[in-house]
């Protein structure tokens, strides 16, 4: 049964629910947020499946309420967003399975909540970016539910950058990068390979993938992590756009959304989406 949640943030119109789905595990559960306009454009609906930030050790769905929102109202499609568990209590695969439990419910629950199964994207920001890409491998490998579009907004995308000595940022440092990377993969880097679907930079083969939408800054920790991404997918045949910034730090859409470039940062992003959707 869904239940109504009374919390700030929320576009005009968007109704916000929570649900708690099944996930991989038989005795657990996963909360989810479901974000809903009051009017969809058209039925059944595309929709979203969102995950959020927080350097995979930190950070919950409600952190996103604002852009969920507003992607549910101006697309008018359902936005679901995932309370995935975090590293370190919960290191690899947990999230990243709990993310898939969610993809797994939204087209299973597809009829009932009036969602088009074939229009279905997911996305993230930061390392909720990287799962998302990491979800859409495993979709794809595991012949599970198809994945329209991925909308990376400045995602984590690969391990090795926080071995670099001569690369560093602001907000979100290297020492920070390395500790969240550790924690989720639960060893040192540079110890060993990741497991598959862990890291979604480190896939060999990216042919077959759904498309994508990549956003970041210039002086980014994860600049040039999402440059080389964006390469290896149109490399194999994906569509990739990648829009960069000049001068955008990691996560300065959210500290400094009135700026003009951020404005457009983010209507790019919804832009990208709409279409992918249409």
């Amino acid at each position: 049964m869904l239940t109504r949640m009374t919390i700030g943030s929320i576009a005009p119109g968007v109704q916000v629910y929570t649900e708690h789905i099944s996930a991989a595990e038989a005795t657990a559960t996963v909360r989810v947020l479901i974000y809903e306009p009051g009017q969809r454009t058209r039925l059944p609906s595309g929709a979203l499946l969102w995950i959020h930030g927080g350097g995979l050790v930190t950070g919950r769905p409600e952190q996103g309420n604002d852009i969920c929102s507003r992607i549910a109202a101006d697309l008018g499609i359902i936005v679901v967003s995932v309370d995935y568990r975090l590293a370190p209590e919960h290191p690899f695969p947990a999230g990243l399975e709990d993310c898939y439990a969610a993809l797994e419910w939204i087209h299973h629950g597809s009829h009932a909540l009036d969602i088009d199964a074939s229009r279905v994207a997911v996305g993230g920001d930061s390392a909720g970016g990287g799962l998302a890409a990491c979800l859409a491998q495993m979709a794809a490998d595991r012949g599970g539910p198809p994945v329209r579009f991925q909308l990376l907004q400045y995602p984590m995308l690969d391990d090795r950058t926080a071995l670099r000595r001569d690369h560093d940022a602001i907000l979100w440092s290297n020492r920070s990068n390395r500790f969240g990377w550790e924690a989720y993969l639960g060893h040192r880097l540079g110890q060993e390979d990741p497991p598959s679907h862990a890291v979604a930079a480190r896939r060999s083969d990216f042919a077959g993938l759904p498309p994508a939408w990549i956003g970041v800054g210039s002086i980014d920790l994860f600049y040039d992590e999402c440059r080389k991404f964006a390469h290896q997918m149109r490399s194999a045949g994906v569509d990739c756009e990648l829009y960069d910034v000049q001068g955008m730090y990691h996560g300065a859409d959210r500290l400094a959304p009135g700026a003009t470039s951020m404005a457009t940062f983010m209507a790019e992003m919804i832009t990208s989406l709409r279409s992918a959707l249409a």
